[in-house]
């Protein structure tokens, strides 16, 4: 409390990472400057013109990662640092850029809540998924650790799904109601979908113990969303951004995104059989080879034999109800047996 009598209001400070995100990253940065003080951009050598649109807006510090493999812990230590060089006590919220606050936040008792509390503190916010249409949403019934009232703690994250702030010794914490994140991932559907697709290679190249079931699972969890949790979005939570000029029911939908070059360039340093077993196969290689340019396309053929297509086959159809006793004794045979 002696900090907030020296320096008076604490400043409300969002971090991002950014990579290749300009089909939204305009429409955050409007958004998020109705609310920060400052917006904190760390851009790892984006390709797409990220950072000429970050540089547009006079609340953003702009700052570049230069690690070159993918590491959720080298980022989030260089936009927590960054956000320490502002004197004065800080909030600090950290949002991806397809991560927006419901537009009525800043009207909600929660928001004089946040600003009130103690160094330490660190703020859960529902994350509810946005649906395609703009219409609906699905809550997976957790609450994110995505703000923190900052007292100068150690990060120490983790390379990939780490926790983005240094909460893990706080005992504080706020669960909101009202504030929540609405995530825009899925309003795009194909360019999730190419997301996981890398994830699933990520997975295979860097923990080579997993099965390819215990991947697969995980990064198809959109397609077991029961019908039960599926809300009709309320109007408020657009309707504040509308009056500003905001319209948050865009997509920027394109025919390839950056992971599938990321994809591309796995297969030519591990071979597609390396990666036969995971759940990739869906698009047609080839053709995206060709499209980006690669003479030798036949190396990017699908490398599965008939078995294997009949076990994906079985997994994406399982998906909505793998915790079923019946889909997990098949999963452990298929496991144990053959390896999957």
């Amino acid at each position: 409390m002696k900090n907030k009598m020296k320096y008076g209001k604490p400043l409300l400070i969002c971090l991002t990472p950014v990579k290749n995100e300009a089909w939204i990253l305009d429409r955050f940065l409007k958004c998020a400057s109705l609310w920060a003080d400052y917006i904190i951009i760390a851009d790892q050598q984006s390709m797409d013109g990220s950072i000429e649109i970050a540089k547009k807006y006079p609340k953003v510090i702009a700052i570049v990662d230069r690690e070159k493999k993918y590491s959720e812990k080298v980022r989030q230590n260089l936009l927590i640092n960054e956000a320490r060089k502002i004197n004065g006590p800080k909030i600090l919220i950290t949002l991806d850029a397809d991560e927006i606050l419901t537009g009525s936040s800043l009207n909600s008792s929660e928001w004089k809540l946040i600003l009130n509390s103690e160094p330490g503190t660190v703020i859960r916010f529902k994350f509810l998924n946005i649906y395609p249409d703009f219409k609906y949403y699905w809550w997976p019934q957790y609450y994110m650790p995505w703000g923190f009232v900052d007292d100068g703690s150690m990060h120490d994250g983790k390379d990939i799904h780490s926790s983005r702030l240094p909460v893990s010794g706080s005992t504080r914490e706020i669960f909101l109601e009202e504030i929540k994140v609405m995530h825009f991932q899925y309003t795009d559907w194909e360019r999730m979908e190419s997301k996981h697709r890398w994830y699933q290679c990520y997975e295979r190249i860097n923990h080579p113990d997993k099965s390819s079931i215990e991947i697969f699972r995980p990064y198809h969890h959109m397609y077991a969303i029961k019908k039960s949790e599926v809300k009709k979005i309320p109007d408020e939570w657009f309707d504040y951004y509308k009056q500003s000029g905001i319209d948050l029911a865009i997509a920027n939908r394109q025919k390839y995104y950056y992971w599938e070059k990321l994809v591309l360039e796995f297969f030519d340093k591990y071979g597609t059989k390396f990666f036969k077993k995971e759940d990739i196969w869906d698009i047609n290689w080839e053709v995206a080879a060709r499209d980006f340019g690669y003479e030798n396309i036949n190396k990017y053929r699908d490398p599965r034999n008939f078995f294997l297509k009949i076990v994906h086959f079985w997994l994406r159809k399982s998906q909505h109800s793998h915790t079923n006793i019946f889909v997990r004794t098949i999963d452990k045979i298929l496991k144990i047996f053959f390896k999957i």
